[in-house]
């Protein structure tokens, strides 16, 4: 399989617990607020690297339940930044899909130009660099959001989801 198509199985398979979820809980998620997705993500990363550097695991879920809900978490983010927050419910299962559909699409393009650019040196990459990595983009949105977006030189929290949502579907391919 090429990269795109091993890239585009991944976010079916992330895609498709999403609907499900939407299924069970509607949009519920809406009310999180962008910084709120963030510290879930940072709790599913932190998940990672506590596992993979202390070599035990006592809840039953694996790694690449967390990875799915890091590509997940950002998409939603992603669409929290663009309708901004609210306190209730308020988005369709179509119209939640159809946002999903847009944003991986984004990073799947995204995740194409750079990887023609530095040649799949991801595949070189070992699992704990993709967490690391992770972890400091949720570092660097929790920066931006303290200096309340006003950046000199560095790309906006937008470019950091999509890198978050790009590492992790890495990761989930390499699984």
């Amino acid at each position: 399989m090429s990269t795109s198509q091993e890239y585009n199985a991944v976010i079916a398979e992330c895609r498709a617990l999403f609907e499900k979820k939407m299924h069970d809980y509607g949009s519920a998620w809406r009310i999180l607020r962008a910084p709120s997705m963030t510290d879930q993500i940072f709790i599913k990363a932190s998940r990672i690297r506590s596992i993979q550097t202390s070599g035990i695991q006592k809840v039953d879920e694996d790694i690449r339940n967390e990875f799915i809900a890091i590509v997940n978490y950002s998409i939603m983010a992603l669409i929290q930044l663009e309708l901004g927050d609210t306190d209730k419910p308020d988005l369709s299962f179509e119209k939640s899909l159809e946002f999903y559909n847009k944003y991986a699409k984004i990073a799947h393009d995204l995740m194409m130009d750079k990887n023609h650019d530095y040649g799949e040196a991801w595949r070189d990459m070992r699992q704990c660099s993709f967490v690391d990595i992770i972890l400091q983009k949720i570092h660097r949105i929790k920066q931006i959001d303290n200096l309340q977006g006003k950046t000199l030189v560095s790309e906006g929290i937008d470019a950091n989801y999509f890198d978050m949502i790009n590492y992790a579907v890495f990761a989930l391919i390499k699984i």
